[in-house]
């Protein structure tokens, strides 16, 4: 594969931490009551649907949200755009944890969380083009992606931690409430909106309007496979993700273990992130990695449907989160920017995490109103089409040029 010669700047990676932390920020924020779902209930005497409303709220404000925040990030940049989501996220996560003795205040301030997500979520496509060269960027996605899956660890396993040694609810909330606060000052102090000079090689940094992406998008065969892919990848992780301590219980497992069946999913997800998307870089292969991610999500969802108990749930949660976050997500995100280009990245970007934030509200609904277990049947079964539909995926022509 030819390339021009480019220059790249060292602040590149600084920008990327910074984007990092808002990223697992927002994150925390928005899965701070799934671990301890039956403490909640009990806290705010009501009913485990409305625990689990205040995950689904992110969900459900994602579909009216996530086309607008990537038309900001697309037309107005990433300072004005994710510094928004930012401020947002500071303001509401620390209002949060002021009143979180209070439901309904809770329950607005994620919806003003979840407002603030997509303008987050949806930009590290657009990172990645401005500030990293073509060789460098199924890394840096990951990396930006893996932001999503460290905040989740640590509100998997350091909620239960912190509520079991002495702290309530509000006190453990309010930690979280700083932690959001100076997760915004510092992207705001060190962003950068691009670099001097442009790293791109194949002139993707010079997009189509917003308007006209869309409509190109809509062109791309391989754009309508690869959505599919991540309405049933993505809507099984974001709805196991919010349900898995009722799930867990369930199964047999108490609060503690429910938190570490979470964790470890997203652990293997960093794991993977961390070693296989340099590998799609150094090959130059997007396709084959695909198919790699799907088969093994399919052998680790299948492992956490069948079985009973804590180990074999702990596997399963390993099998999912290396294979379909640590590897799926990353460079799902990464194939869908190359073969959608001249289009905005944001906005592919953005419909892909749309399309899993909608399957993920219709999972969520359907493992609370047919059943946890039976439900996890209806996912494995339609996990089962990602795996042929993969294959019928082309290699990205920035791989092929």
């Amino acid at each position: 594969m030819s390339q021009l010669p480019v220059k790249v700047y060292g602040y590149r990676w600084v920008v990327l931490f910074a984007y990092i932390v808002i990223t697992a920020t927002i994150c925390l924020q928005w899965l701070s009551f799934a671990p301890i779902a039956r403490e909640a209930k009990e806290f705010y005497m009501v009913s485990p649907l409305q625990i689990d409303l205040l995950s689904l709220v992110f969900l459900a404000v994602f579909v009216f949200i996530a086309i607008p925040a990537s038309y900001v990030i697309d037309t107005y940049g990433i300072k004005i755009g994710v510094g928004f989501g930012a401020i947002l996220t500071g303001v509401c996560g620390l209002l949060k944890g002021m009143y979180a003795s209070e439901y309904a205040v809770v329950l607005i301030c994620q919806l003003g969380l979840a407002i603030a997500q997509p303008f987050l979520l949806n930009a590290v496509t657009k990172i990645s083009v401005l500030w990293f060269p073509i060789h460098e960027r199924a890394t840096s996605v990951a990396l930006g992606t893996l932001a999503q899956f460290l905040g989740i660890i640590l509100v998997m396993i350091l909620t239960p931690i912190l509520l079991h040694s002495g702290n309530t609810i509000p006190e453990v909330m309010m930690v979280y409430g700083f932690v959001s606060m100076a997760s915004a000052i510092l992207f705001l102090l060190l962003v950068r909106e691009k670099p001097p000079t442009s790293p791109s090689t194949h002139g993707e940094d010079h997009e189509l309007s917003f308007f006209d992406g869309i409509r190109f998008l809509w062109k791309q065969a391989d754009m309508k496979k690869i959505l599919f892919l991540f309405l049933i990848g993505l809507g099984v992780f974001n709805a196991v993700s919010t349900c898995i301590d009722q799930i867990c219980e369930i199964k047999g497992l108490n609060t503690e273990e429910s938190g570490l069946v979470g964790g470890v999913m997203l652990i293997a997800g960093i794991l993977g992130g961390i070693f296989i998307p340099p590998l799609s870089d150094k090959f130059q292969k997007r396709k084959l990695f695909l198919v790699i991610a799907m088969i093994g999500f399919l052998l680790g969802l299948t492992v956490f449907v069948l079985f009973q108990g804590f180990i074999p749930l702990l596997i399963g949660s390993v099998v999912i989160g290396f294979f379909l976050l640590g590897i799926g997500a990353p460079i799902g995100f990464q194939y869908c920017a190359e073969i959608t280009s001249p289009a905005p990245e944001s906005t592919s970007q953005g419909l892909l995490l749309l399309v899993g934030q909608v399957s993920g509200i219709v999972f969520i609904l359907g493992l609370n109103f047919f059943g946890m277990v039976s439900f996890l049947y209806v996912l494995l079964a339609l996990t089962v089409l990602t795996l042929a539909l993969v294959f019928q995926l082309k290699e990205s022509p920035f791989m092929e040029s």
